[in-house]
């Protein structure tokens, strides 16, 4: 495997993270907002990862490696939290307010992980570098 395989493995891995960061801020966007005019709450959203080959036609061989890639982003189908004030205009004819099923608490050790996943990689690619460029210096 070449060694610039790293950057295409590192960067595939960062690019993915970003996408999870960005998911995980839209969720938290929306963690208090209550069902829309259609009815319906936000429903919290999460990335799911997939193995990508990279290389010569995406085949496994001397010079490929594996990186990583956003296969979808899916729906959480838990129930909003349901919470009970009659005097909100989006009460329903029971008096409930159907708010999103994020939670806060979840999406922040879900934002801390990617972003060290994230700082991860590009530490990696800063090591893989510097030794290139150290390497090039041992022939001055």
């Amino acid at each position: 495997m070449s060694m610039f395989r790293v950057f295409d493995i590192a960067g595939s891995a960062a690019s993915a993270q970003s996408q999870r960061l960005n998911t995980v801020a839209s969720n938290l966007a929306n963690a208090d907002t209550v069902a829309g005019p259609d009815g319906k709450a936000y429903k919290a959203r999460q990335v799911v990862f997939q193995t990508e080959l990279m290389g010569a036609g995406g085949a496994l061989g001397p010079d490929s490696a594996a990186g990583v890639r956003v296969s979808t982003v899916r729906e959480d189908d838990t129930p909003g939290r349901r919470v009970h004030d009659p005097k909100h205009p989006a009460a329903d004819a029971d008096g409930y307010v159907t708010y999103s099923n994020v939670s806060a608490i979840e999406e922040m050790v879900n934002m801390i992980s990617a972003s060290r996943s994230y700082q991860n990689n590009v530490e990696v690619m800063n090591t893989a570098r510097s030794l290139l460029l150290k390497t090039l210096q041992l022939g001055q």
